[in-house]
């Protein structure tokens, strides 16, 4: 009788291997996941001599588009600055992307630039009247004070 109890657990043996195999192949398919992986540097190489197709198109677009892009007038007229900001920038009347300019100008020469972040300007005398007395203003802020100035 003991070898009829072990034909069962040999069915029942079948049975759980294929759960077995299942479990395993999920591994394996993870595997061959990665494989490919490994070969999407190989793929880097062809995507490089589309690059070098591309332009050769876009040196054919090139002549078609020379329309040539206006300024919007708003950015272009003349505006006077604020005594404060004269002192900046120059007394004269000059466009709003010039005033810009200038200041950028004056933040570069004075090194007003925050050294970790690079998107903030450290004030120096001159600016914190420009700022509204802040000490450190964001680059996206500035514009936003220095209009403030312009008339």
């Amino acid at each position: 009788m003991a070898t009829k109890k072990a034909k069962p657990a040999k069915k029942a043996a079948k049975k759980a291997a294929p759960k077995k195999a299942a479990k395993k192949a999920a591994p394996k398919k993870a595997a061959k996941k990665a494989a490919p992986k490994k070969a999407a540097p190989k793929k880097a190489a062809p995507k490089k001599a589309a690059k070098k197709a591309a332009p050769k198109k876009a040196a054919k677009k090139a002549p078609k588009a020379k329309v040539k892009r206006t300024p919007n007038a708003a950015f272009m007229k003349a505006m006077t600055p604020s005594a404060d900001l004269a002192a900046v920038v120059g007394n004269g009347a000059m466009p709003r992307t010039e005033v810009v300019k200038k200041i950028w100008a004056y933040i570069k020469k004075h090194g007003l630039q925050d050294s970790k972040n690079k998107r903030m300007i450290n004030a120096n005398d001159s600016l914190k009247k420009v700022f509204g007395g802040k000490a450190q203003v964001s680059m996206f802020e500035m514009t936003k004070l220095v209009n403030k100035h312009l008339k």
